[in-house]
């Protein structure tokens, strides 16, 4: 049960609101203590409690240490097969058929957490289709929390980590052991772009995309929000991309300027008109 007054609690639901858009629901108290024990243990404070006072007095910012904490960072390689499946079988092969002028494939993936989705990614174009090598691929991977970027650009996985989703064949052709851990090869660290963005501000200058996997996001958001950023991603993706939303996630009753296109087993969406 939490010790956090109910003032308390709103504080930091109006401060991670503010600042990243994330919508903290009634219910939540337990969870905002045992997440922000460790900032307050970083600024040498006894509890959550003295940390939202010393913050609400002006004497401490620590409010983006708050909002890295309360982001949620749950992730996996290959997480959700239908998806990955969908990449090798009819995305990718379409898109590379498409883009046999060009030569080039750009592939967004927002909210990475600590980076296991854009590697998922680069293994499975790796391992399926070879011709791309002499391509241009990027996959730029984007996250609100400075320390999830920095694992992401690390690479860098314990064994509990590759366990989850991660083939052994793919392990052993992918990764090298670093004592206990396991890191990514060089030629794929190559492959994806790691930088900060947060999805409720001024977008940095991004390049058109030809893929964009935005999973598990929008949920934490509210609808005018949802709005926003679907609407921005419609703007950023070619009239012929694609964007990969959630399992329980939908663009419909929120921007009808998409269409859904079914591959395999997923569900992605494209702007209406391409």
């Amino acid at each position: 049960m939490s010790t956090l007054a109910p003032p308390d609690f709103d504080y930091i639901v109006q401060l991670v609101h503010r600042r990243s858009a994330i919508v903290l629901e009634p219910g939540k108290e337990y969870l905002a203590e045992s997440r922000l024990e460790s900032v307050a243990r970083e600024h040498g404070l006894a509890s959550v409690t003295e940390l939202v006072q010393r913050m609400r007095s002006g004497s401490l910012d620590a409010g983006d240490a708050v909002v890295d904490a309360m982001t949620t960072n749950e992730t996996s390689f290959f997480r959700d097969a239908h998806p990955f499946n969908a990449l090798r079988d009819t995305v990718l092969p379409e898109l590379i058929e498409a883009r046999r002028v060009a030569r080039s494939i750009t592939i967004w993936c927002g909210a990475t957490s600590s980076g296991q989705e854009p590697y998922s990614v680069a293994m499975l174009i790796r391992e399926h289709f070879p011709e791309l090598r002499d391509w241009q691929v990027r996959i730029i991977a984007t996250d609100i929390s400075p320390s999830m970027l920095d694992r992401t650009r690390q690479g860098r996985y314990s064994q509990l980590e590759v366990n989850r989703g991660l083939p052994a064949p793919m392990l052993v052709k992918y990764f090298t052991r670093d004592g206990m851990h396991w890191v990514v090869a060089e030629d794929l660290r190559r492959m994806v772009s790691a930088q900060y963005m947060n999805l409720n501000e001024r977008w940095p200058v991004m390049p058109p995309f030809d893929l964009v996997l935005l999973r598990n996001v929008l949920i934490y958001f509210d609808v005018p929000t949802k709005q926003a950023i679907l609407g921005k991603v419609r703007q950023q993706l070619r009239r012929d991309g694609l964007l990969l939303l959630g399992g329980a996630e939908t663009t419909m009753n929120l921007d009808a300027n998409f269409e859904r296109v079914p591959h395999g087993r997923s569900t992605w969406y494209r702007p209406t008109g391409a």
